[in-house]
């Protein structure tokens, strides 16, 4: 049979095999087999850029106050050797494996997982809803941020005392009941509603902040990682700075030793307890932002042979030792917090003691320590006295606990807006301080955002071309959809709004979408050849442990967080901490009916493109094989329908192929190129002319 015709590369290619990307079947590869970067794709300046782009995006606001809340109440030491454990064996691989995907195909997360079959593009679809439910309610974070920053320019700070009340001229009872950074953050900051069933009016300058906000994202990534990048280099490492700053400061305060020996005391029993690997898991899941298509989009901009797996173990080093270096800034915080609270308490109980000591009474249960002077009266000292006598003394003596002070306000907003910033107003040049830490703050929560929005828009753009032509409108539109929905948590209701989102938007559709991406490459392409692709573009392979860390271990670990997420949704009715106004206290109240539907509306809009981006690809192939039915035998169509563009004298040199045939030529399903023959569909007409000159007519 003679050989077919060569056509011209630049006709439309109407049609793509179930494994194969356009991307795969149309670029050029290099004379090493690996494919060439797009011309027009954007790149990434340094390998600095990259790596602090990466770090930036992985670390952020949950490092600072959901890692070391976790660490402590499950714990300490304990939890930290589990945290590393699941961190090596789940959280390592499943990073590289997003890495080494987005720079191998050079395309954000819908066409990665397109690219091994059009039955898995939903995957990508689901990462870019979840960015988008993390942008909308983390942005509002960066907003708050924004407002007590602006607040900190002061002295003394707006939250260091309690406001009087105009009508009596007296202390605002709220304010009185609870404390000055209570009554800020509840009603000055948020002026919050009773409960969730309570929406109440805008807040107008939360609203002017998350406007603030949502310009300063739209402004830096204008134009994609060349303005984004830039920013970079101060946002992703003066948090660094900052925390460094305050754990010298903190080191220096009484209390700072018991706070951290109160963290890192291990308690191994806790790990009987399925609740903590649980907890444990998610926080790896989440820490270094897998599932949401950002380390992919990121990745992409790399070059080929970039060293993926060098940057997986360094970013994830990195995201460890700072949780680690947070958790000590806040719990020698914490500790001296805890201490003031505790000696203050021990003040004025010897304060009581004292007054009855002047009546003239006199107990055989009086302290043996020096009541008219409480400095010189130790907590240990005091607690022990009041074990012994605790049923004498009557109730206006009350015990002074500093691990109980521990417990208090060090999980989320309240470690950052309540316990923090109590601690800043005892510092000498207190707005100094609180300027640098919620400086820290912005920062932190604008690197994660950079690279949330990253994973929103480098896939659209890669996938739609007309997206892509016009990146600064989409880029604006984004941002401008973004504060539209956001208003609704700019309401006096809105934060119980953004504890919905962070509890319950992203955990189930973000480990649904992992555990398809881990199906993806371990059962539908395989680990052997992922391995061989891997190893044409790093130049080297990697361990074999890799191999059956994605197929069992990484699998089967999501799997086990998915059943244990769902189980705990179902049995334990979701609920939501509110503040009641008139005790001036926090609450837990369950979530009424129509927020629960909102909750499961959520989860299933999330997860919804992955199964339905099966079925449609299912169906319009199953009308595929019908067309071709018609026109004739399917192995025929296989065998006659695609001609070579170009091609080259030799396979790439880890391919150790014979070349086949040409009548024999098969596309493969490739992450890179294997060599540099590349195929196009023949029209019908032409197909007729290459049959007229087989047979000579």
């Amino acid at each position: 049979m003679m050989e077919k015709a060569e056509l011209d590369c630049d006709e439309d290619r109407a049609w793509l095999g179930e494994g194969q990307s356009e991307t795969q079947l149309t670029t050029l590869s290099g004379s090493d087999g690996v494919q060439d970067n797009d011309e027009d794709r954007p790149a990434w300046d340094s390998k600095i850029q990259y790596v602090l782009a990466q770090v930036g995006f992985s670390v952020g606001l949950g490092n600072v106050w959901r890692f070391p809340y976790l660490c402590h109440q499950n714990g300490g030491g304990a939890f930290m050797l589990l945290y590393v454990f699941l961190l090596v064996i789940v959280g390592v691989p499943l990073f590289f494996m997003e890495l080494a995907a987005g720079q191998s195909i050079r395309q954000g997360s819908i066409g990665v997982w397109k690219h091994i079959s059009p039955k898995l593009a939903g995957i990508g679809y689901s990462s870019c809803i979840v960015c988008f439910y993390v942008a909308l309610y983390y942005n509002v974070i960066i907003a708050w941020s924004l407002f007590y920053l602006g607040n900190s320019f002061q002295y003394p700070l707006a939250w260091e005392q309690c406001p009087s009340d105009v009508g009596t001229n007296d202390t605002a009872k709220e304010c009185s009941s609870s404390s000055p950074t209570s009554y800020f953050w509840f009603r000055r900051a948020l002026n919050i509603t009773n409960s969730i069933e309570e929406s109440g009016e805008f807040n107008p300058i939360m609203t002017g902040c998350l406007l603030a906000a949502w310009a300063i994202v739209s402004l830096a990534m204008i134009k994609g990682i060349k303005s984004s990048a830039k920013v970079m280099y101060f946002s992703s490492v003066f948090p660094y700075v900052v925390l460094f700053i305050f754990l010298i400061r903190g080191l220096l305060l009484d209390g700072a030793m018991e706070g951290i020996t109160y963290m890192f005391y291990p308690r191994l029993e806790i790990w009987g307890h399925v609740q903590v690997w649980r907890q444990a898991a998610t926080q790896v899941f989440f820490a270094l932002g897998l599932g949401y298509g950002s380390v992919i989009a990121y990745s992409s901009y790399n070059p080929v042979h970039n060293n993926c797996h060098r940057d997986a173990l360094m970013v994830s080093c990195i995201n460890f030792m700072t949780s680690v270096l947070a958790s000590l800034v806040v719990f020698v915080v914490l500790g001296f917090r805890a201490k003031n609270i505790a000696l203050r308490c021990v003040a004025e109980n010897l304060a009581v003691l004292n007054l009855k000591a002047t009546d003239g009474s006199s107990q055989h249960w009086w302290p043996w320590f020096n009541m008219t002077d409480p400095t010189s009266v130790s907590i240990p000292d005091y607690r022990e006295w009041y074990h012994h006598f605790s049923p004498m003394v009557g109730p206006e003596i009350t015990d002074c606990s500093l691990e109980e002070e521990m417990n208090k306000g060090v999980e989320g907003t309240g470690l950052a807006f309540i316990a923090f910033t109590e601690v800043m107003a005892l510092f000498p040049a207190s707005p100094f301080w609180s300027v640098l830490f919620f400086l820290m703050l912005l920062n932190l929560g604008l690197s994660t955002m950079f690279g949330t929005m990253q994973g929103i828009l480098t896939p659209l753009m890669d996938n739609f071309s007309l997206l892509g032509r016009h990146r600064t409108i989409l880029t604006v539109s984004s941002c401008v959809l973004g504060f539209i929905i956001g208003l609704l948590f700019t309401q006096r209701s809105g934060n119980y709004f953004v504890a919905m989102f962070d509890d319950y938007s992203a955990t189930l559709p973000l480990v649904i979408v992992v555990i398809f991406e881990t199906f993806s490459v371990s059962w539908v392409y395989g680990t052997d050849r992922f391995l061989d692709d891997i190893e044409v573009m790093l130049k080297w392979r990697p361990p074999v442990v890799y191999k059956y860390l994605w197929k069992y271990v990484c699998l089967l670990a999501m799997v086990g967080l998915l059943v244990a997420s769902f189980l705990r949704m179902v049995f334990k009715r979701p609920t939501y901490t509110a503040w009641d106004q008139n005790t001036a206290s926090e609450t837990t109240l369950e979530y009424p009916a129509w927020a629960l539907v909102m909750i499961v509306m959520l989860i299933v809009f999330a997860s919804l493109p992955v199964p339905v981006g099966y079925i449609l690809s299912t169906i319009k192939n199953r009308r595929l094989r019908n067309t071709v039915s018609e026109e004739g035998p399917d192995q025929e169509m296989h065998r006659e329908m695609y001609s070579k563009c170009n091609s080259s004298d030799q396979l790439d040199y880890v391919s150790n192929q014979v070349r086949p045939d040409e009548d024999e030529v098969r596309p493969r399903t490739v992450f890179l190129p294997v060599s540099n023959e590349h195929y196009r569909l023949l029209s019908q007409q032409e197909e007729e002319e290459d049959d007229e000159q087989d047979t000579g007519v």
